[in-house]
């Protein structure tokens, strides 16, 4: 059975929790290939990141090149970037595998910095995304993210129109990083708009990101809908936060494997 092949660009996490390993494994539980590409290496474990280097922008061309050389790609998703030139050769990437697939969806997930704020890269985090915008099919701010990237407006509404208006055609932004009983994740493109409602779970999830960005992305790659890809890739999250487990005293890890195998996606 031939899998559809998702191009992800990520930082790696040696704790095995978040970043591109993550990734592997999420879009791997969606019935989907991953293609990794690193763009940043980090000293990490379950809550901090003591060290983030960005790859030189050559070594993540030359891991990019036999990829797009021999497989079809499906669909992007983009984690930590690192640096201004990595995001710019991740956007001629973009652009060329577009000339012959103008519809590839391409997932950006807008990391600004560890949970803990931690810094992921050498460059201003907010200027590093600029290229990529406007190429994004959907990006997934949480809501400190979506506050930093729309210069502190606190409204989800105008937060969207904000992005938007930089060329993406959907936003999430979602409301894990809020205190009431239920997460709301709102999704909003140019003339829509709506909400899903989750309970909020205890303690804390190392790649609850990741993991959300990454399923949506397969899904995509699928060939689901945007709308259908939501849902699906929320409720497997949510499943892989509700059977998470620890490795450690602090942030618990989303168990990645659990929701397909409960027959949730």
């Amino acid at each position: 059975m031939k899998r559809p092949c998702v191009l992800v660009f990520a930082g790696s996490d040696p704790s095995g929790g978040a970043g591109i390993q993550a990734d592997i494994a999420a879009i791997a539980a969606q019935g989907a290939h991953p293609l990794s590409v690193i763009t940043v290496l980090t000293a990490q474990d379950n809550d901090r990141v003591y060290a983030a280097q960005p790859l030189a922008v050559d070594l993540l061309r030359q891991q990019v090149q036999p990829l797009i050389d021999k497989f079809a790609i499906a669909a992007i998703k983009i984690g930590i970037v690192g640096s201004r030139a990595n995001a710019e050769a991740i956007a001629e990437t973009i652009d060329l595998l577009r000339l012959r697939q103008p519809d590839l969806p391409v997932v950006l997930d807008t990391v600004l910095a560890s949970g803990h704020g931690d810094a992921l890269g050498a460059d201003d985090a907010v200027a590093v995304l600029a290229p990529l915008m406007a190429l994004a099919t959907i990006v997934t701010p949480n809501m400190p993210e979506a506050l930093t990237l729309c210069s502190g407006d606190r409204r989800a509404d105008t937060q969207a129109e904000a992005l938007l208006k930089r060329g993406c055609k959907h936003v999430l932004i979602k409301g894990g990083h809020g205190s009431n009983a239920k997460v709301v994740n709102r999704w909003f493109t140019a003339d829509d708009s709506r909400s899903w409602s989750w309970p909020r779970l205890p303690g804390g999830f190392h790649g609850s990101g990741c993991t959300l960005a990454s399923a949506l992305a397969a899904q995509l790659a699928r060939g689901k809908s945007m709308v259908e890809a939501l849902e699906l890739a929320q409720a497997y999250c949510q499943e892989t936060l509700a059977q998470a487990y620890s490795i450690a005293d602090g942030q618990s890890i989303p168990n990645r494997s659990v929701a397909v195998a409960r027959g949730k996606v």
